[in-house]
């Protein structure tokens, strides 16, 4: 098996928009399989940072994440969800709009832009470096990849820099005034940049792949517009069905494992295969059907025991709130073009799984013009 290497990732368009089949056959054969990654690195199939770093460095970003500093984040998320379909709306109800590029992504990237202090003047810039960082691509990566890769890393540093002379009530001048003591610069750099990444391009895919899951299946749909009390389970079986998050980030072994039978040397790149694992016939029932009454127990979207994702529960109540506002206010949402006019090449294929675009027709808004305020910000500003 070690010598029977599979391509994973860079895959045909075919198979990285729907890699559910691929992943079942992949599971059949063997649940551990080493593969060879797009760039044409060996990998096995299946930790990045351990304690006791992984622990202080949690420990640290944790604070932002508290249930009440969360929950009371509620009241700006839906203003902006808001704001946004009001412009969206103003096209008309029979206008084609992208609900990706209109919806999805500006909604989480202007709350972790609060969360981490970032002036609202400076997100366009780098958000737009992120939507080119975070295209995909197969072989070395693009020019314009790189000089995004370099913007980003000279905007955080100025920004450290910043907060370090002007501290603010944000997370970017918590990590700073920790750094002092207990991060090294380049932690704290990946940290900021992880942040940012995990804090609106998962969410940002979850809404977008929710929304096409639902209009693939219309019983599901209806019966969510008939009673919204259940979408905090809807979200979670939405993840589990459309695979945000398609593997876990990169991991290492620290020494030889023996998994399934199947040992994996030490210090090999190993990926966790989050979306498989979701679609397990012998975990879930009828894995492949889009159930939003699940009551199947967890699945492994968010990750698992100490790498259990942070922002968790930020991403749910932005879920929520973001299809909550989109349904109440357009029922009657539908595709503007072709099923398989639909590509998921945004992302890399393995840690991101993402639509380009969703072309879509709001309909009638049931709630114009409900945003007519200026937008209560998380910090207490108004933007």
């Amino acid at each position: 098996m070690a010598d029977n290497l599979a391509t994973w990732g860079g895959w045909e368009p075919a198979i990285r928009d729907d890699p559910f089949g691929h992943f079942a056959q992949a599971r059949a054969r063997c649940p551990v399989q080493r593969v060879r990654l797009a760039d044409g690195h060996p990998a096995w199939l299946v930790l990045i940072v351990d304690p006791p770093d992984h622990t202080r460095l949690r420990r640290l970003v944790s604070r932002a994440f508290v249930p009440s500093r969360v929950a009371a984040l509620e009241p700006a998320i839906r203003a902006i969800a808001d704001s946004l379909l009001d412009q969206l709306g103003s096209a008309g109800p029979g206008a084609t709009v992208d609900l990706i590029e209109g919806y999805a992504y500006p909604l989480p990237f202007g709350v972790i832009g609060e969360l981490l202090g970032i002036p609202p003047a400076d997100r366009p810039q780098l958000h737009a470096w992120f939507q080119v960082l975070l295209t995909g691509w197969s072989g070395d990566p693009p020019a314009a990849a790189v000089d995004a890769s370099d913007g980003i890393v000279a905007y955080l540093r100025e920004l450290v820099d910043s907060k370090r002379r002007s501290p603010a009530d944000d997370l970017v001048s918590v990590l700073v005034a920790a750094s002092d003591l207990t991060l090294t610069t380049q932690e704290l750099l990946s940290t900021l940049f992880q942040l940012v990444v995990a804090g609106h391009d998962t969410t940002a895919s979850l809404i977008g792949n929710g929304v096409v899951a639902l209009l693939d299946h219309p019983g599901q749909f209806r019966a969510l517009l008939a009673d919204p009390g259940r979408l905090p389970t809807a979200i979670d079986e939405l993840i589990r069905f459309t695979a945000p998050v398609p593997h876990a980030t990169f991991r290492v072994t620290a020494e030889p494992v023996t998994l399934n039978g199947v040992q994996v040397p030490a210090h090999e790149q190993v990926l966790v295969c989050l979306a498989s694992a979701n679609r397990d016939p012998e975990r879930f029932p009828a894995p492949d059907v889009l159930d939003i009454g699940r009551h199947n127990g967890p699945n492994l979207g968010f990750g698992h025991g100490i790498h259990y994702c942070l922002g968790a529960p930020l991403a749910r109540l932005e879920a929520r709130v973001a299809f909550e506002t989109l349904l109440g206010r357009h029922p009657d949402l539908r595709l503007a073009v072709a099923r398989d006019a639909l590509s998921w090449a945004h992302g890399d294929g393995l840690v991101l799984r993402g639509l380009v675009s969703l072309p879509v027709v709001l309909g009638p808004d049931r709630c114009p013009g409900i945003n007519d305020q200026p937008i209560p910000s998380i910090s207490g500003r108004q933007q």
